[in-house]
């Protein structure tokens, strides 16, 4: 949960560097991000009977490069999903059970996505 505003602000800004027709795509894994935090909060809201308090980010820094940006977000989704199923492992109660597994499965569709915006715009074949 923590880097939230960061992650919004990578994200925005990943956006705004894109060509115009791959920024439906990143735009599609914000919005995701954003759904999942709502999840993670309500869960664990439901597990602990807290509210997840606000945490103090770091400021924002651009990647280098477009393709750094692609880079970073793509790995960041792999060990999102690393996370995810450690959390998994861990609850018993279906209706949590499910909540992961949605999170961790867009998880997985954002790394696709991410090495498909890679091949088009980063491959070595490209240079």
């Amino acid at each position: 949960m923590s880097g939230e505003r960061e992650d919004e602000l990578f994200y925005n800004y990943m956006i705004s560097i894109a060509p115009p027709e791959q920024k439906e795509i990143i735009a599609s894994i914000r919005d995701d991000e954003i759904k999942h935090n709502k999840m993670l909060r309500e869960l664990y809201w439901e597990l602990t009977g807290q509210e997840i308090s606000a945490v103090k980010n770091g400021a924002f820094q651009p990647p280098d490069s477009y393709c750094n940006g692609i880079t970073k977000a793509l790995f960041g989704e792999l060990a999102a999903v690393e996370r995810y199923r450690k959390i998994l492992f861990g609850l018993e109660f279906l209706p949590y059970r499910n909540m992961i597994t949605e999170i961790y499965t867009d998880e997985l569709k954002h790394g696709s996505k991410w090495n498909y915006l890679f091949t088009v715009n980063c491959s070595l074949c490209k240079r």
